[in-house]
């Protein structure tokens, strides 16, 4: 058996259903992995991959697999862990696996050191924790890495941060900015399993609601839109001007922060960024007002200062909500402890969307090795071949038909002579 760290084997039976279910709807993902079975890309190296252990990402892990790598899982957040998937990952498949939802934070950083013992050439990120580390604490084995991948919009703000103050040591690529992902996975897939999320976790109508977003990037837009679908009246806040008037033309009511915090029954912050909704929001909303988060960390939220702040120690209403009770009685819950209101407490994105992601992923990653002497220590962005391949073949899984250029349009397109 090889090494792991899962809460129980025993539910492996059923991960393993589950993980079958969601193959079905990951037909661009499948035909991925019957070439890498044949074909072999990816044999001789080694793989440490920090991603939300979820059915879909059991379908990426046997893709690699498949695809000869030697691969090794941890988790990206330490609440987003399907632990019967894991547990399948293991016993049924052979993957060594380190996590367990609701690991507290030592376990979580011991969970990303197991993963990167195994000395990989590539790693995989959600977050860029693996890539952190290796910066960091583990400056050892950087040197070791040929590539690395990341998959969201959190984790490529990082390291292009990094790229721009000249300490990442090696070359990553922003799998997250490919059009097949942040069009689809972001806009779609955030979209509907954050509205999911909130209602498992709650039990609330949408409908008549007045629902906050915060912020308007791919993930933003699709909860607005979902929101909006549902019956919310949805508000958007934004700090960025141009997101901001897209907001409003399609149709949103847009608003400081400030005012904004007045008026919500329900607030989902999906930035990026740090101290979205502070202190100072908390003193000025509703009775009962519910904030949670789906954006990739937990900062968004400052619920250290709403925990300082509260009269009385937290009080656990329902599985996923803590209620606070601030000095003038009005009563703040919090969804998910802050993190991903999605994958805490609901499945994440569907297997369809995720589709299209995990294969871009797949074949990046490829793409990546077969190139890897001419890739320089920057932020690197997928080619277009792959986008234009993945997304032909989910349309052909649909059974959509486009047209195609005829000569005269392809010269046409080429030329610069032709006006008028």
């Amino acid at each position: 058996m090889v090494k792991y760290d899962v809460r129980d084997l025993s539910l492996a039976a059923e991960g393993r259903k589950r993980i079958e279910w969601a193959d079905q709807d990951m037909p661009v993902l499948r035909l991925v992995r019957e070439r890498f079975a044949r074909e072999k890309p990816l044999k001789g190296f080694r793989l440490a991959a920090c991603l939300h252990i979820t059915t879909e990402t059991a379908n990426l892990a046997r893709t690699l697999q498949a695809g000869g790598a030697e691969l090794a899982l941890c988790a990206s957040n330490p609440l987003s862990t399907q632990d019967d998937n894991a547990a399948s990952l293991v016993k049924d498949f052979g993957i060594p696996v380190f996590a367990i939802k609701g690991e507290n934070r030592a376990t979580y950083y011991r969970h990303l050191n197991a993963a990167l013992d195994t000395r990989p050439d590539v790693t995989m990120d959600d977050g860029a924790d693996l890539v952190s580390l290796l910066h960091s604490k583990r400056k050892e084995l950087a040197g070791h890495i040929v590539v690395s991948m990341e998959e969201t919009t959190t984790g490529v703000i990082r390291l292009r941060a990094m790229e721009k103050a000249g300490i990442l040591r090696f070359p990553v690529i922003a799998v997250n900015d490919a059009q097949c992902k942040h069009f689809f996975d972001n806009r779609y897939g955030t979209g509907q399993s954050t509205i999911d999320g909130v209602i498992r976790a709650t039990d609330h109508l949408i409908a008549g609601r007045k629902v906050v977003v915060c912020g308007y990037g791919w993930c933003g837009k699709g909860v607005a839109m979902r929101a909006r679908g549902m019956g919310a009246n949805t508000i958007v806040t934004e700090v960025n001007p141009v997101r901001a008037i897209e907001a409003a033309m399609d149709g949103f009511s847009v608003l400081p922060m400030a005012e904004a915090a007045k008026l919500g029954d329900i607030f989902i912050t999906t930035t990026g960024n740090t101290s979205v909704i502070r202190l100072e929001h908390f003193r000025v909303m509703k009775d009962h007002a519910l904030v949670c988060n789906s954006g990739h960390f937990n900062v968004e939220l400052d619920l250290v200062a709403l925990e300082k702040a509260a009269r009385k120690i937290r009080r656990h209403v329902r599985e996923f909500v803590d209620e606070f009770t601030l000095p003038s009685g009005r009563r703040i819950l919090v969804a998910g402890e802050g993190r991903l209101i999605n994958l805490v407490a609901a499945h994440g994105h569907p297997a369809s969307v995720m589709d299209m992601s995990f294969a871009v992923q797949a074949l990046t990653t490829e793409w990546a090795l077969q190139n890897r002497r001419q890739l320089g220590k920057k932020v690197h962005e997928v080619p277009g071949a792959v986008d234009e391949w993945v997304a032909a073949l989910k349309l052909k899984s649909m059974g959509i038909k486009i047209d195609r250029l005829t000569p005269l349009q392809r010269r046409y397109l080429a030329s610069h002579d032709m006006g008028t």
